[in-house]
């Protein structure tokens, strides 16, 4: 087949890329350039370089003003392994739907997770359909995200958890739709990251030992949202003033440092309410619950939940999932209740379920009961 790879320029698409050619496929390479010239990106970049010391680089992130390092490291890879290579600007895209959403949930005081929306409007959406539009014609689109694809007996496509518990990515996945599942290849998802690393170096890949992408942003996230400071009060759940804060969007759901309060025993965010301006903090035990309703749901194992249903679930992308059960609400909202206490569930993150190593759907969590 004729395959378009989305290249990163780190060792997990470089080893897609290898391994879609040497199973004799015709592979094509393919980045997006997310980091635009004006607009928001001007004011990020005047922002970085008001800084005293700025950053070295985006080393440790997907997004930021040094992505051509990236882009020329991919641009290198597929030299080496002898195919072709484009680069196409998906940053308008990318200020509307990532940025844009981004920056509207940290203000409201809810904690976003950008690479869900960029996993399936932009990399799984864009990226492909400019290609198209660019006259790339090619069969299936592959990543280097670590998961698994399956056609069901029904003729569903169904997505699995990476092989490797530790680097499943499944997570990140669940809002993509039938129909780019069906367009999409994920080479690695029976690998462990480990055996990856030996393939890159056997390939003699210069990425071998390229270290991941932690986060989607390296420097400081205030950087992106471009507010003024906005002072109000750190309060307990009685209302009681504990101290001051200068924007409840310099702060997340569970946070335990930087608070600048001292008390008997440490205090954590619980609860960030944009209407009042108020922080509110409390002690480990105010931040454990074990219900929430997320809406906005994507299912993938089937159309929709049609009732009540035991699974498994998780609330940040690191978490191993937790045995809960599912109640519909509507549509588009869902009911999750943990079997056990869960630390810290932040509105605006994602629950994504799964029933075993199948992944079922999810969606942005709204509200915790």
């Amino acid at each position: 087949m004729k395959i378009l790879v989305g290249m990163s320029g780190g060792v997990d698409s470089s080893v897609t890329a290898m391994l879609l050619k040497e199973q004799g496929h015709e592979v094509i390479g393919a980045t997006m350039a997310i980091w635009g010239k004006g607009g928001i990106y001007k004011e990020i970049q005047d922002k970085i370089n008001s800084l005293p010391q700025k950053p070295q680089g985006t080393h440790g992130a997907c997004f930021g003003p040094d992505e051509k390092e990236d882009i020329d490291a991919a641009r290198k890879i597929c030299e080496d392994i002898g195919i072709e290579f484009h680069v196409f600007d998906c940053a308008k895209q990318y200020e509307e739907i990532v940025l844009n959403n981004f920056k509207a949930e940290y203000i409201s005081g809810r904690t976003p997770n950008p690479c869900i929306w960029c996993n399936s409007l932009i990399k799984f959406d864009v990226l492909p359909h400019l290609a198209k539009l660019n006259g790339i014609n090619f069969d299936k689109f592959a990543t280097g995200h670590y998961a698994r694809i399956e056609l069901d007996e029904n003729g569903r496509y169904q997505l699995k958890r990476g092989a490797n518990p530790k680097k499943d990515q499944s997570y990140f996945l669940y809002r993509l739709s039938q129909e780019q599942l069906s367009n999409i290849m994920l080479p690695l998802g029976g690998y462990t990251k480990e055996q990856i690393r030996e393939k890159a170096k056997s390939y003699g890949l210069t990425v071998a030992d390229k270290p991941d992408s932690q986060d989607f942003y390296e420097g400081d996230y205030n950087e992106l949202l471009g507010v003024k400071s906005k002072k109000g009060n750190i309060v307990d759940k009685d209302g009681n003033v504990l101290g001051s804060h200068d924007g409840i969007w310099n702060y997340t759901i569970g946070q335990r440092k930087g608070l600048g309060i001292s008390a008997s025993e440490p205090l954590y965010v619980l609860e960030l309410r944009k209407d009042t301006n108020e922080v509110v903090v409390g002690f480990r035990d105010k931040t454990l619950n074990n219900k929430l309703i997320a809406v906005k749901t994507n299912w993938v194992a089937f159309e929709k939940l049609e009732k009540e249903m035991k699974c498994q679930a998780k609330i940040r992308s690191t978490q191993q999932p937790q045995d809960a059960i599912i109640r519909p609400v509507s549509d588009s909202e869902v009911e999750i209740e943990f079997i056990e206490m869960q630390k810290s569930i932040a509105p605006g993150q994602s629950a994504v379920v799964y029933d075993g190593e199948t992944l079922l759907g999810g969606g942005i969590i709204d509200r915790i009961l």
